[in-house]
């Protein structure tokens, strides 16, 4: 099989399980009695965790012979964390679970990123196919778990991520390529901790993976309660699923067609912060109030803008800045920002936000959202001056 066809594989799984989790962890536990701020709670605290776990998991990574070894391990400490929670009851055992099962499938995408970004390089292809690829199973994940739900009970959504999980777990053990962590000697922990440190002390990296991370936690309160509240004004699951589906599949449209007309032409990462930033300003500005079905369907075609083009702007971005051997530590570190405490921090926030204003929430987002636009710009003025 060839290289890019594994990689590919592992986002498919990867993102099968996340098109399940985004979408209707929440729609699980309100079934299981919890209010919006005990959701958001639940949600969150494996984000907010990330700025311990983000760092401890890619040294710990990294500490291995080849990059497939940790991937394997994760997906397994995934299915267990994911798994457990529906053999669980009570607040306290899920948010356990939760942490366990949440904290492994994030450390997983910027492992994996890192991997295909390598390969890629390596073998000759655009880190965006298989990457799409990944997004195309969002899709059928959101489809299908958005029928299955009109018929079933919410813990099909448990045992569709364990099982996605356990996939994972034996597809990096026995599927991907056995790319070697480093192509010289093996650094030892202490130096990757230094390497990560040298990082975390760089103001234009950390500043510049706070605008993209901004942008992304934005999308918080949407991941978090755009399903419960689309059930609220009578949408049924199954046109949630369709919904999160066409905005994938306008993202998947913008990797495999735009993203790579852009790195031809020579659009910078910086220009795609931006328009990134705006179309998420206008997305959550106007989901604030209520629009009808007909209207959500063009706001949610802004996702190709607003996640798409913010994270492939960000992946570039972290690697121009960061030195060729801290590679897996800076596109964590970003992860950590964005995928963790950003929006962990957005997603606390979202609990509340929703219990006391409905969708009104939306503009907490837009202004973060706007927040993450005027730091890149204002970054990106003084690299230019430099």
């Amino acid at each position: 099989m060839k290289s890019a066809l594994r990689m590919a594989l592992q986002y498919v799984l990867l993102f099968a399980a996340s098109g399940v989790t985004l979408p209707f962890a929440g729609l699980w536990f309100r079934e299981q009695g919890l209010s919006g701020a005990e959701i958001g709670a639940l949600l969150a605290i494996p984000m907010l965790g990330r700025m311990v776990t983000g760092p401890l998991l890619a040294v710990w990574a990294d500490g291995f012979r080849y990059r497939r070894t940790p991937i394997a391990l994760l997906g397994l400490a995934m299915a267990l964390g994911y798994g457990g929670a529906g053999l669980v009851q009570g607040f306290t055992a899920w948010a356990v679970c939760w942490f366990v099962g949440a904290t492994a499938a994030a450390a997983l995408i910027p492992l994996s990123d890192v991997m295909t970004l390598r390969v890629a390089k390596r073998d000759g292809f655009a880190f965006s196919l298989p990457r799409g690829c990944g997004s195309a199973a969002f899709v059928v994940a959101n489809v299908t778990m958005g029928a299955l739900l009109t018929r079933a009970s919410a813990d099909a959504v448990i045992i569709w991520i364990g099982t996605a999980a356990l996939l994972i777990s034996v597809t990096a053990w026995r599927v991907l390529p056995a790319e070697p962590v480093t192509d010289g000697r093996r650094v030892p922990g202490l130096e990757r901790f230094k390497g990560l440190g040298r990082l975390v002390v760089d103001p234009i990296f950390m500043t510049a993976i706070f605008a993209v991370g901004a942008v992304q936690a934005a999308h918080a309160f949407y991941y978090g309660f755009s399903a419960i509240a689309w059930k609220a004004q009578g949408i049924p699951e199954s046109v949630t699923g369709l919904l999160w589906a066409f905005s994938v599949l306008v993202e998947i449209g913008f990797m495999w067609v735009v993203e790579p007309w852009r790195r031809r032409v020579g659009i910078g990462p910086w220009l795609m912060l931006s328009i990134g930033a705006g179309a998420a300003v206008v997305r959550w500005t106007l989901m604030a109030f209520s629009p009808p079905l007909w209207a959500l369907w063009p706001l949610q075609a802004l996702h190709a803008l607003s996640f798409a083009a913010t994270y492939l702007a960000g992946v570039q971005i972290v690697e121009r800045l960061s030195p060729p051997d801290s590679h897996t530590a800076a596109q964590t570190l970003g992860s950590v920002l964005s995928a963790g405490v950003l929006i962990g921090l957005a997603t606390a926030a979202s609990g509340p936000l929703y219990d006391a204003f409905g969708l009104k929430g939306y503009l907490a987002m837009a202004g973060l959202a706007l927040t993450g636009g005027v730091v890149g710009l204002v970054l990106q003025a003084r690299l230019a001056k430099a």
